[in-house]
Parts: structure tokens; C-alpha cells; sequence
């Protein structure tokens, strides 16, 4: 582990995994409860209109990957290029019970980012007070080895990050959803294509540091709005 402290690096590590599973609770969460306004009750049936991880809660997307991506940038090196990112399991829908399926797609699409910039303001109001008494900006980020400090960076890069990633129009990402939406039929076969390699492309533009290129600049605004 070369100059890591193993347990300064699991003790950051419990903080970013709980502030992960919220922010992948609330954003499933968004999804259920906008899809129940629009008259489908499946994921509210459930149990997924609530914050409790276990209903949400994937092994690999919001465990396994995230805990990896958080150990290996912290060591460095070529797989450090993973985001900070996860997913939870997917919200069970029924489009048919929808009311109006076109606004009701982009509506329940849009939910779940919705929640994460909900708790990114969150993160961001906190961190402007405690700059007030004293913190830096780069407190949040790294600089500090304050609790308070550190969950509530984590608060704002993964809540930014997730807002970010889940808007690429990359199947079965919710950006998609929404793009398919506007566009007309004749897309329909294509957006089925993608879907089936979905996961595989993330994973490779995962690995490649893409997501990484696309979310930088929004860590870079999000210093300048606390910097401001």
C-alpha cells in the first residue's frame, strides 16, 4: 500500500460507501415515487418509495465497483482513472399505468438526477457554512482528515457525480430514456441495440477514462461555486 494509511483508507472508504448508498437510495427513491404520481404502483408495492439501502441496494453497482474505484484511485495508477460512481438496482415500472406516457418518461427518467442535485445543494449549503467557520474549499476534497469535512465532500462529488453520468444518453442509463422520448420511432431498433451492450460500453468508457473526461469540468465549477 506504499504510504497509505490502511486504516485512514478504510475509515474514508465507510464514510464515501455511506454517503453512496444514500445518494443511490434517493435517486432509485425519486424514480418510484414519480412513477407512482403517474398511476404505476409497481415499484411503490415493493417498498422502493423509502431511503432504506436494502431495497436499492445492487452487489456489484453499489458495492463491489465503488469500493474498487475507491481503493484503486486512492492507490494510484491506471484503473485510479474510475469515477467515483455506483448504481442501485433498477426501479421496477410499468410504462402501460402511466397517465401520460410521454411526460411521464421524461418526468420519472429526470427524478432520480433531480433527488442528486437535491442532496448535492444540500452538500453545497453545508459547505459554505462551515467555510464561514473556518474550513477551505479544499477541505472538502482531500485536504482534511475531518469527518464532517470528508462526508460531506463526498455529499457533493458523488451526488454531482451521479447527476452527471446518469444524464449520458447511453443505455440503460436515464439520459437515454429521456433522449428517446424526442426522438422519433425510426431510433426505437437502434436505442434496442445499444441497450444490449449497455452495460459492457459503460464499463469500457469506464475503464478508458472517458466518465472521467466528461465529469471533470463539473468538479472544477463545483470548487468555483464554493470558491465564490
Amino acid at each position: 500500500m506504499g504510504g497509505i494509511d490502511p486504516i485512514n483508507l478504510v475509515s474514508n472508504l465507510v464514510i464515501y460507501l455511506v454517503v453512496l448508498l444514500l445518494a443511490i437510495s434517493a435517486h432509485e427513491a425519486g424514480h418510484a415515487w414519480m412513477s407512482h404520481k403517474f398511476g404505476d404502483d409497481t415499484a411503490y408495492m415493493l417498498g422502493r418509495v423509502t431511503l432504506n439501502p436494502l431495497k436499492h441496494t445492487d452487489p456489484i453497482g453499489t458495492l463491489l465497483i465503488p469500493t474498487l474505484a475507491f481503493v484503486f484511485g486512492a492507490i494510484g495508477g491506471g484503473l485510479g482513472r474510475i469515477p467515483l460512481i455506483g448504481w442501485g438496482i433498477p426501479t421496477p415500472i410499468n410504462p402501460r399505468n402511466w397517465t401520460n406516457y410521454k411526460l411521464a418518461n421524461v418526468m420519472v427518467s429526470i427524478a432520480g438526477v433531480l433527488a442528486n442535485l437535491i442532496l448535492l445543494t444540500i452538500g453545497i449549503i453545508a459547505a459554505k457554512i462551515m467555510m464561514t467557520q473556518g474550513f477551505q474549499a479544499g477541505d472538502f476534497f482531500g485536504q482534511s482528515m475531518n469527518p464532517i469535512a470528508i462526508f460531506v465532500g463526498n455529499l457533493m462529488r458523488l451526488n454531482l457525480s451521479l447527476f452527471v453520468f446518469n444524464l449520458l444518453p447511453f443505455p440503460p442509463l436515464d439520459g437515454s430514456k429521456i433522449l428517446s422520448t424526442f426522438l422519433p420511432p425510426s431510433f426505437q431498433p437502434f436505442f434496442e441495440m445499444l441497450e444490449q451492450y449497455g452495460f459492457l460500453i459503460l464499463m469500457a468508457l469506464l475503464y478508458m477514462g472517458v466518465i472521467s473526461f466528461i465529469i471533470t469540468p463539473f468538479y472544477y465549477a463545483l470548487i468555483y461555486i464554493l470558491m465564490a
